[in-house]
């Protein structure tokens, strides 16, 4: 699962990348180069929070997973120094580098 994580900073150094649940919300709206194609969610977020990334994520048909990392171990991972409930990838191939270690 570590590799996960180095991942996730590969992607953020590469700006593939969307930050926070506002933003990844956000980021489901519109069309273009920001739009997700995986949800990653931290395991320490609400239910409320929780149920609002499944929901969008069912309604934009995009894939959601909840990981077994805390947001302080997501922030640490992507080189933030806050909590971070969840992380979206907008890059097709991180998607399938990720995938792999998912599984």
């Amino acid at each position: 699962m570590q590799k996960i994580l180095l991942s996730l900073g590969l992607c953020a150094r590469a700006r593939a990348l969307v930050f926070g649940v506002p933003m990844v919300c956000d980021s489901m709206r519109k069309s273009g180069k920001s739009f997700p194609l995986l949800v990653l969610e931290a395991a320490d977020t609400s239910e409320n929070t929780h149920k609002k990334l499944a929901n969008k994520c069912s309604y934009y048909n995009i894939r959601h997973v909840r990981l077994s990392y805390t947001g302080e171990e997501l922030a640490a991972a992507v080189g933030k120094g806050a909590f971070i409930g969840a992380v979206a990838v907008t890059d097709g191939n991180f998607v399938k580098l990720i995938e792999k270690y998912i599984i």
